[in-house]
């Protein structure tokens, strides 16, 4: 059943958020400091049995010189590629050396991040929420960037990004740090209109914050999620995006992915999956970014 508005609904539908005057200083600000320490790139070769596939356990300093760490992997014996670079769902991790090889079957550099502390733990949305500053995605995000910045390190110019659902979200404030990037692909975006996602969803992660805010009668959690709100970082990203959304989706509510996009600066495209949920599309919609990104990125002149 649908769990949010009609399409036509949809297609009219545009978020209320405001974007803080100082969301950019704050977040131009947020990346000097980061980028004022050494990122330390490592890429250690790890054996697996894969036979056309190399792999290498990566590591580099994210927010405060944390190592976060990744998988890369690429097609054997090549380096220097076009770079896909993938962030995870809520409460996820990395996964194994030999798992989601998709991307480097593809031809691409693929770099697969490990979300900070998120090996199947929760309470993310609400941890350090009291400040901009001590906010859990502060940390998450500027990871994110520091990723960016670690596979170019490692030889790749070109790069786009990608994620499905807290992956996706991570992806378009990515996208709206990050000027020079090839392509997104943001499939059903989680952290995006955020007071209307608190508005509609009762199903995790989101219920977090409407527990905290019970719980917590007199807390505003919404003037520290202005600063990290995907419809924000949208309205500053220019890179091409393929989005997607299922209309069928009950934990990613579909009007919230649609806001993000209407919001978005660059050339979209959106992909409407009317009878999917939060898988929205799968992998029929993974062949339409594989598509889009082969020809922009492996295939361009």
């Amino acid at each position: 059943m649908l769990t949010d508005l009609g399409l036509d609904a949809l297609g009219e539908y545009r978020s209320s958020y405001v974007r803080p005057d100082d969301f950019d200083s704050f977040w131009d600000s947020t990346l000097a400091e980061a980028r004022s320490l050494a990122l330390a790139v490592e890429a250690v070769p790890v054996a697996t049995p894969l036979r056309t596939l190399d792999v290498y356990d990566v590591s580099f300093a994210g927010c405060d010189g944390d190592r976060i760490r990744a998988w890369l992997r690429t097609p054997r014996g090549m380096s220097g590629l076009p770079a896909v670079v993938q962030y995870h769902g809520y409460g996820g991790n990395r996964g194994s050396a030999v798992e989601n090889l998709t991307w480097a079957s593809a031809g691409f550099a693929h770099l697969q991040v490990e979300v900070r502390d998120q090996r199947g733990g929760t309470g993310f949305l609400t941890r350090g929420i009291t400040g901009r500053s001590t906010y859990f995605y502060r940390r998450v995000f500027v990871d994110a960037v520091r990723a960016v910045d670690a596979v170019r390190a490692l030889g790749s110019s070109d790069v786009a990004i990608i994620g499905n659902s807290q992956g996706g979200g991570i992806a378009l404030a990515v996208a709206g740090l990050v000027p020079d990037l090839a392509a997104v692909h943001a499939q059903a975006p989680f952290l995006c209109d955020l007071r209307r996602a608190l508005n509609v969803c009762g199903r995790p992660p989101y219920t977090e914050l409407t527990t905290y805010l019970a719980e917590n009668r007199r807390a505003d959690v919404f003037p520290t999620l202005s600063y990290f709100d995907g419809v924000g970082f949208a309205s500053r990203a220019t890179a091409p995006a393929w989005f997607s959304v299922g209309l069928m989706d009950d934990i990613v509510p579909p009007s919230t992915v649609f806001g993000a996009y209407h919001a978005y600066a660059g050339p979209k495209q959106m992909a409407v999956w009317e009878h999917s949920a939060h898988e929205a599309g799968g992998s029929d919609d993974l062949d339409i970014a594989l598509d889009a990104f082969r020809s922009r990125l492996l295939e361009k002149p």
